[in-house]
């Protein structure tokens, strides 16, 4: 066992201490893997609003709501106001019905995104592999560190939580393991202003009596899917073999398999610029129907996926992007387990995250794009796991060769046959330093 101070940073190993012998703060913890582990997900607690409590001292015993208006939907919130039941993407009449008291204050992203810059600075003095997955959270591998930083870590990322909320004037919280999935889930133990770990030991322990949900890429449908199945727990997934889940849910189950398993060979990677291929499109009237929205989607997807052939390219990481009636803007990101530049995936899983932003809000644009690009890899998918994956990669290819031939228009998938036509398509492919 070893204890850390989550205050100051004191380590001790093979010693245990909940007070510490340092600062005699109780912030402590006690970890048997806790010298060892070196995969970290940081998170900013309740980020904008944070930024907005410190630069108004006036707000910070108040429960504050960043966004809103009169069709528009909150943004963030602070933990105070999520008390009252308030969340991120509720209608702001909503939010107002729950914590009347609540103070709303308009989005200042200048604000925002010169906080972010000055935490990215403290998380580059920690370690070159920093991987941003959006304006207030980041994924960092702080393997072969120690030397350099003169203690473990998790030494070194308590140090980082006392030198942002110093320098920045934010909290964080902080989720370290074994590997990127089991990190991202520490990070929401202990919010806000904490520090969870994961070790390796317990990972199969740990996720068996968690709620299928917390595993990314179950979206509000496919976990009533695996519910009608009488899947609810990891444990229930841990239990069942390979070529079960695969046969039973295609690719996905693959991943399931894996991942209630705590298994992820995913890296943390910092790239040299941000590069993506993205498109995205304005309706004439704004739409609230999955179904069409899904539709859309999918067109995107497809020309996302042909400019990415056309560069030989594939990226592991899939991002929608929604504008609302009132203007608010919605980005979800999703990483993959592999590359791809396959239509049909980017499109399963842009439908994945899209499925739980439709309900009350009307959309005005919707956007995919693909980033984390590498090289495309040479071979298509094999069957190892699920022959659907190489039937649909097959398939893929074949439509692709007849439109090379014989124009865009020549091969249509059934569900694009109605959708709606929209004002203007906007592609995107950037290469923007980080």
């Amino acid at each position: 066992m070893a204890s850390l101070c989550k205050e100051c940073g004191h380590q001790q190993i093979e010693k245990n201490f909940s007070r510490c012998p340092s600062c005699m703060s109780r912030r402590t913890i006690t970890h048997p893997e806790l010298a060892k582990l070196t995969i970290a997900h940081v998170d900013c607690d309740s980020f904008y609003a944070s930024v907005e409590k410190r630069d108004n001292p006036e707000l910070r015993d108040k429960p504050v709501i960043v966004g809103g208006g009169q069709r528009g939907v909150v943004s963030t919130c602070c933990y105070i106001a999520r008390m009252s039941g308030v969340r991120s993407a509720m209608p702001a009449f909503q939010a107002k019905r729950l914590c009347p008291q609540a103070v709303f204050v308009r989005p200042r992203m200048a604000e925002y995104v010169k906080a972010s810059k000055l935490i990215r600075e403290e998380f580059d003095k920690l370690t070159p592999s920093v991987e941003p997955l959006s304006i207030d959270e980041a994924f960092l591998d702080l393997t072969g560190t120690e030397k350099l930083h003169h203690g473990s870590p998790a030494q070194s990322l308590a140090r980082l939580a006392r030198e942002v909320e110093k320098n920045v004037g934010v909290t964080i919280s902080i989720g370290l393991s074994h590997n990127k999935f089991l990190a991202k889930i520490a990070s929401d133990l202990d919010k806000p202003r904490g520090m969870a770990l994961i070790g390796e030991e317990e990972t199969t322990t740990f996720l068996a009596d968690k709620p299928v949900t917390i595993i990314y890429g179950i979206g509000k449908k496919f976990g009533e899917r695996l519910e009608r199945d009488g899947i609810t727990r990891i444990g229930q997934l841990q239990e069942m073999e390979l070529k079960d889940l695969a046969g039973r849910y295609g690719e996905i189950g693959g991943r399931l398999y894996y991942l209630a398993r705590g298994q992820d060979k995913r890296i943390v990677k910092r790239s040299k610029g941000v590069k993506s291929v993205s498109n995205e499109t304005t309706f004439f009237k704004d739409i609230n129907d999955f179904d069409e929205l899904s539709k859309v989607m999918l067109r995107l997807a497809e020309e996302v996926s042909a400019r990415l052939k056309t560069k030989d390219l594939a990226g592991d990481t899939i991002t929608i992007k929604l504008k609302t009636a009132g203007f608010t803007t919605r980005t979800r990101r999703r990483q993959l387990l592999s590359p791809t530049q396959f239509a049909h995936t980017i499109y399963e899983t842009g439908q994945s995250m899209l499925e739980k932003e439709v309900g009350m809000t009307s959309f005005r644009l919707i956007g995919i794009g693909v980033s984390g690009l590498c090289k495309a890899p040479t071979n298509d998918p094999v069957d190892l796991i699920d022959p659907k994956i190489a039937r649909k990669a097959a398939a893929e290819r074949a439509m692709d060769k007849v439109r090379d031939r014989f124009g865009k228009k020549a091969v249509l998938r059934g569900k694009l046959m109605s959708a709606k036509k929209d004002v203007r398509n906007e592609d995107s492919d950037s290469q923007k330093p980080d």
